[in-house]
Order: structure tokens, then C-alpha cells, then sequence
């Protein structure tokens, strides 16, 4: 098994990226937060119907899945400083750290 890709601080100490591997879409409340803080661009805001498959005789579709959330539209630029989940009310999403 692969050493999991870790960094150093300014300060040197040892630090482990997580990166943004999904997003809720049912959970995601689209207040843009992730957006805001995102030094990559890797978030974009959707209609939450674009995202999840659900329809109108579903128990989980109501009348604010017209509304936009966030989706991951660009993972590959995550830098894993795993900001987004850190001002998320809602605890969207998903990171792991990767093998190297």
C-alpha cells in the first residue's frame, strides 16, 4: 500500500490533504459558503434537480428541489485544505486523503 500524500506546515509541521471526494446534494441548502471560501474553484451552483434523481411521486422531492445547491465541478483542482467542510452548516461533504 502507497504512503498517503501528507505536506508541512510553514511552521513545519507534518500536514495530511483531504480531499473533496462528494457533495449532498439533499442535504446541501445551496448557501454558497463552500463557494465563497474555495481558493480553487471547484465548486458550482446548480438546480438540485440537475443533480438528483427523484421524481414527483417520490417521498424525498418536494416543493424545494426547484431550489440550487452546490455541486463538485472541477475535483481534480481540490488542494484539500478541506475549507468547504469547514464552514458547511449542514456537513455536505465528503474528503479523504490520498495514496501518493
Amino acid at each position: 500500500m502507497a504512503d498517503v500524500i501528507t505536506g508541512r506546515t510553514r511552521g513545519g509541521a507534518e500536514w495530511t490533504p483531504e480531499f473533496v471526494t462528494a457533495l449532498d446534494p439533499m442535504t446541501c441548502i445551496g448557501c454558497g459558503r463552500c463557494y465563497k471560501v474555495c481558493p480553487r474553484d471547484v465548486f458550482d451552483l446548480v438546480d438540485r434537480a440537475d443533480v438528483v434523481d427523484c421524481d414527483e411521486d417520490d417521498d424525498d422531492w418536494d416543493d424545494d428541489d426547484e431550489m440550487k445547491v452546490m455541486t463538485i465541478a472541477n475535483a481534480e483542482d481540490c488542494i484539500g485544505c478541506v475549507s468547504c467542510a469547514r464552514v458547511c452548516p449542514k456537513n455536505c461533504h465528503t474528503h479523504e486523503a490520498i495514496a501518493g
